[in-house]
């Protein structure tokens, strides 16, 4: 089956562990704000303030607290796994357009704050994960698409304001990172089949 219309990753293990090792650090990033006593909180994107652009290279890293680590890592373990299923190289390539997409955005309108966690990727991931079949025109990847909204669909409110220190804005542009990055990965592969 090509990698673009693949529902599970050709190389578990591998995918597992790049997968893995990403959540893990994430909790060491989060072992070391504990001990600075939450230093690193206000490390993220700040909106409109040129002086902290960079902060959108690491602001994924970043957790308010435990709780905010643990709510973002279970469904980045599900999600990030199966969205290796087109192979390594496509998920770094997936992972950057969703993290600098979801960073950008949360630069140019997000409200005044620090805007940090994983929860951007969260919703790029699934957000991917949703579109990619339609994009690819792939009836397993439109049925696991099914599963996993099913699963966390009703995390798509987040996309919406109303919930106080919430990045509404961080999850809505990570999700439109998720379907760009769908769109890119079915351009390329046609691109591929007429070459």
């Amino acid at each position: 089956m090509p990698a673009v219309k693949r529902v599970v990753p050709a190389r578990p293990l591998v995918s597992a562990v790049v997968v893995l090792g990403f959540v893990g650090f994430l909790y060491a990033v989060e072992a070391v704000d504990v001990v600075l006593g939450g230093r690193f909180n206000d490390d993220g994107v700040i909106p409109r303030d040129f002086s902290e652009w960079d902060n959108i290279l690491w602001y994924p890293y970043l957790h308010a607290d435990w709780a905010h680590l643990t709510g973002n890592a279970v469904p980045l373990l599900v999600l990030g796994f199966l969205a290796t299923s087109g192979g390594i190289g496509q998920f770094l390539q997936v992972t950057a357009v969703i993290w600098l997409t979801g960073g950008l955005g949360t630069w140019v309108v997000g409200s005044t704050g620090s805007h940090i966690g994983a929860s951007g990727l969260v919703f790029g991931f699934l957000a991917f994960l949703l579109v990619r079949g339609l994009f690819a025109r792939s009836p397993w990847q439109i049925a696991v698409a099914l599963v996993v909204f099913a699963l966390y669909g009703t995390a798509l409110w987040g996309v919406l304001p109303g919930q106080p220190g919430i990045s509404w804005e961080g999850h809505l542009f990570g999700a439109l990172g998720g379907v760009l990055a769908a769109w890119g990965v079915a351009r390329d592969a046609r691109a591929n089949l007429d070459a």
